[in-house]
């Protein structure tokens, strides 16, 4: 059984639609697939009415989170996405998106680099603008050659020439939300340090204290010596560790089912969860 619990559509900032999304997953041979769009759901329903028979969809969202100053992000499985506390705050950190999106293409321009707010909203079309919509335009200027080349100091990464920060969930805060929604949550690729700070080892035993259940240990950003550091912090801390791609169509070079989540645990995240359940795939035969 193969699962991936860590995907993105263009209801964020990925570049499947979210009915290409799940029909790819399948040609991926995958069995289960997460669709977890940057803070919001709007991908779902369409990803829902798609979904090939014998692939099971978990809805899902990644929160954009900041704990001391650093960036995090929370990836929440199967909560109830009508439930208003939760919602409000998604709605919050999704309308601060454009101006903040604004900001850094008036910074790149006071740099001498020739991006517009066209260019950049025609990239992001109906997803929730964000800073790989903005390094896709670096990427089609030649600033950079790749969009992970734009996530540095010297242009995107926090703390970058080019950053401005934005709303942003306390992970406490968003650990009791989503839990009050009956769903799960899952630290999303904690020592990714290629993109800038990370939440140190005794932040995260907080989060684990506070409600925390899982960590994403096994991911594209994480070299073989820190999944194999992750895993016994997960054990060391009672939380699930999981393994996912992150895939974000021909924007990031990762692939669907690159990494993949234990069949244990990804039981073990259904058992918890209450606000929703994984959909069962009706829409039509595997490609």
């Amino acid at each position: 059984m193969r699962i991936d619990l860590h995907t993105h559509s263009t209801a964020s900032d990925g570049t499947d639609t979210p009915a290409e999304l799940v029909r790819n997953a399948a040609a991926a041979g995958l069995d289960v697939v997460a669709l977890t769009d940057h803070d919001t759901t709007r991908g779902h329903a369409e990803a829902a009415a798609a979904l090939p028979e014998g692939l099971t969809l978990v809805t899902g969202a990644e929160l954009s989170c900041r704990i001391e100053g650093v960036s995090l992000h929370m990836l929440a499985y199967l909560f109830d996405p009508d439930e208003p506390e939760l919602l409000r705050e998604r709605e919050l950190v999704r309308d601060d998106r454009v101006p903040r999106a604004r900001a850094m293409v008036a910074k790149l321009r006071e740099l001498g680099v020739p991006v517009t707010w066209e260019q950049v909203a025609r990239i992001a079309g109906d997803g929730s603008v964000g800073r790989p919509h903005i390094a896709s335009a670096l990427v089609d200027l030649g600033v950079v050659e790749t969009v992970s080349d734009a996530f540095t100091r010297e242009w995107l990464a926090d703390g970058g020439r080019v950053f401005v920060p934005r709303h942003e969930l306390d992970p406490f805060e968003a650990i009791r939300l989503v839990k009050a929604a009956g769903g799960v949550t899952v630290f999303a690729h904690p020592l990714a340090v290629k993109r800038g700070e990370v939440v140190p080892e005794e932040a995260v035993a907080r989060l684990a204290a506070a409600g925390l259940d899982g960590i994403e240990a096994d991911h594209m950003d994480h070299d073989a010596a820190t999944r194999a550091r992750l895993h016994g912090l997960a054990a060391d801390l009672g939380l699930l560790a999981t393994g996912s791609s992150d895939y974000h169509g021909s924007r990031k070079t990762c692939r669907l089912g690159e990494y993949t989540t234990d069949p244990e645990i990804y039981g073990e995240i259904t058992r918890r969860a209450t606000g929703a359940f994984p959909v069962p795939g009706a829409g039509g035969p595997r490609p």
